[in-house]
């Protein structure tokens, strides 16, 4: 019976994270304790969900983690708070390529039975933002829209013409939010640059956003639209159920964190944990790996930005190498694998893999099938999964590199007997075994195990 409430807009660039970061913040300083999520598969919002409501932010995916799953993580991630706030992705009706909208905000909300607000940007529009709200109302019933909030207005007599334009669509106007220069926070090549590398920022743009929406936002009413959210019959998830933990003994899994590895899911080291390790976050850019790691996990991030510094600590890439030629398991993702490759620009990495990589102009990103190349310590060949790609990196293979995945239109990633690295995120929700035997490996490297 949660409190919930879908922040969507038509389209990218309305504002939607502003809004959404905004309401979590201003509902926290008026004493909510507010569970903020992000529809799809973003690192970055999230991150600033965090700085705005003092909790773990969190991903609601459909493609990644099945449907099937989004109402028990939703039920899981909301533990203890009193409402939650929903950031969507893209456009309201926007979802994965070819597939009638699924994984998108409103496929989203109609498995948590939420209601929506949609955020227009009205900076070049009056009355005819009407128009725009009576089309995504009327363009699936079965998304219910409870209220518009108006943002980047000019002036009084811009908000009124906005306002006299939705109302004959009988939604009402919840907020009207003027343009703020304070709410810029620093991008780069895949979006925002994360709350972890700007702390400071992220704080000035949380508190900025905060102050936005109380001036102009309606929070009773918002609060009241949320409550008005259907009962939504789920079991919550629990990451103890996923996975059987070995009776005695718990190695330790390092987790990259750190301005350069910020990007992964929460629940990736609740898996672990239930699995049985001790997870030990370490920072690559000044860090020794932990006392008595076992096993590493190298997620996402942007180690094309930070590739003189993650060269300079020597320490840290000749512990890895011995480590990994030692026998260590590792999973690696994205950022994880450019660590692994000899060099990444130019600059000395880990040389774990037959493989060097380099910043280029060209973007990859979408959802890929995948199906492992062979067999390792975390997939069997030829198993299927679901993963997503986002970097603007390439990796060159040696000619007797062995690839983790087969794709559609080729081979991605590299393996090692002991070591699994591919630009592929996955969300480990959906395959809770990877993260078991990542822990059962790192048990048998340690003798906790035959």
């Amino acid at each position: 019976m949660i409190p919930r409430i879908v922040v969507a807009a038509p389209a990218s660039g309305a504002g939607k994270t502003t809004v959404a970061v905004g309401l979590m913040a201003a509902l926290r300083r008026a004493g909510h304790t507010v569970a903020g999520f992000k529809v799809g598969p973003d690192y970055i919002d999230p991150g600033f969900h965090a700085v705005a409501t003092g909790r773990p932010g969190r991903n609601l995916d459909a493609m990644l983690s099945g449907e099937e799953r989004v109402a028990p993580l939703f039920a899981h991630g909301a533990a203890g708070a009193d409402i939650a706030v929903v950031e969507g992705v893209m456009g309201l009706y926007d979802g994965a390529l070819g597939t009638e909208g699924f994984s998108s905000t409103a496929h989203v909300a109609k498995l948590l039975q939420a209601p929506v607000v949609l955020v227009v940007d009205a900076s070049a529009a009056g009355r005819s933002v009407g128009a725009v709200v009576q089309g995504f109302v009327a363009y699936d019933t079965g998304v219910r829209i409870v209220g518009v909030i108006l943002n980047k207005v000019g002036t009084d007599r811009h908000e009124a013409e906005a306002r006299a334009g939705v109302a004959p669509t009988g939604v009402p106007v919840l907020g009207v939010l003027r343009r703020d220069t304070r709410l810029t926070v620093p991008s780069r090549h895949l979006g925002l640059v994360p709350a972890d590398e700007q702390r400071e920022q992220a704080a000035a743009a949380v508190d900025a956003a905060a102050e936005l929406v109380k001036a102009g936002v309606d929070l009773e009413a918002f609060v009241a639209a949320a409550a008005a959210a259907s009962p939504l019959e789920t079991v919550a998830w629990d990451p103890a159920a996923e996975v059987t933990p070995a009776p005695e003994g718990r190695p330790v899994v390092a987790v990259a964190g750190g301005p350069v590895f910020s990007f992964r899911y929460t629940e990736t080291a609740e898996l672990l944990t239930a699995a049985g390790a001790d997870v030990a976050t370490f920072d690559p850019l000044h860090d020794s790996l932990p006392d008595g790691t076992a096993a590493l996990y190298l997620g996402g991030g942007f180690p094309e930005m930070h590739a003189e510094a993650l060269s300079s600590n020597e320490v840290l890439r000749g512990q890895v190498a011995a480590a990994v030629a030692g026998g260590m398991p590792v999973i690696a993702e994205c950022a994880g694998l450019l660590y692994l490759c000899r060099e990444l620009d130019g600059h000395a990495m880990t040389g774990v893999l037959p493989a060097t990589a380099r910043m280029t102009g060209k973007l990859t990103l979408g959802y890929r099938t995948a199906i492992a190349a062979s067999t390792t310590a975390f997939f069997d060949e030829g198993r299927r999964v679901r993963g997503h790609e986002f970097h603007r990196t390439a990796v060159t293979l040696d000619a007797d590199a062995e690839p983790a995945w087969y794709l559609p239109d080729g081979v991605e990633g590299v393996t090692r007997p002991s070591v699994h690295a591919s630009y592929l995120h996955l969300h480990w929700t959906a395959t809770p075994d990877v993260p078991a035997r990542l822990v059962a490996a790192a048990r048998v490297h340690v003798g906790l195990e035959k």
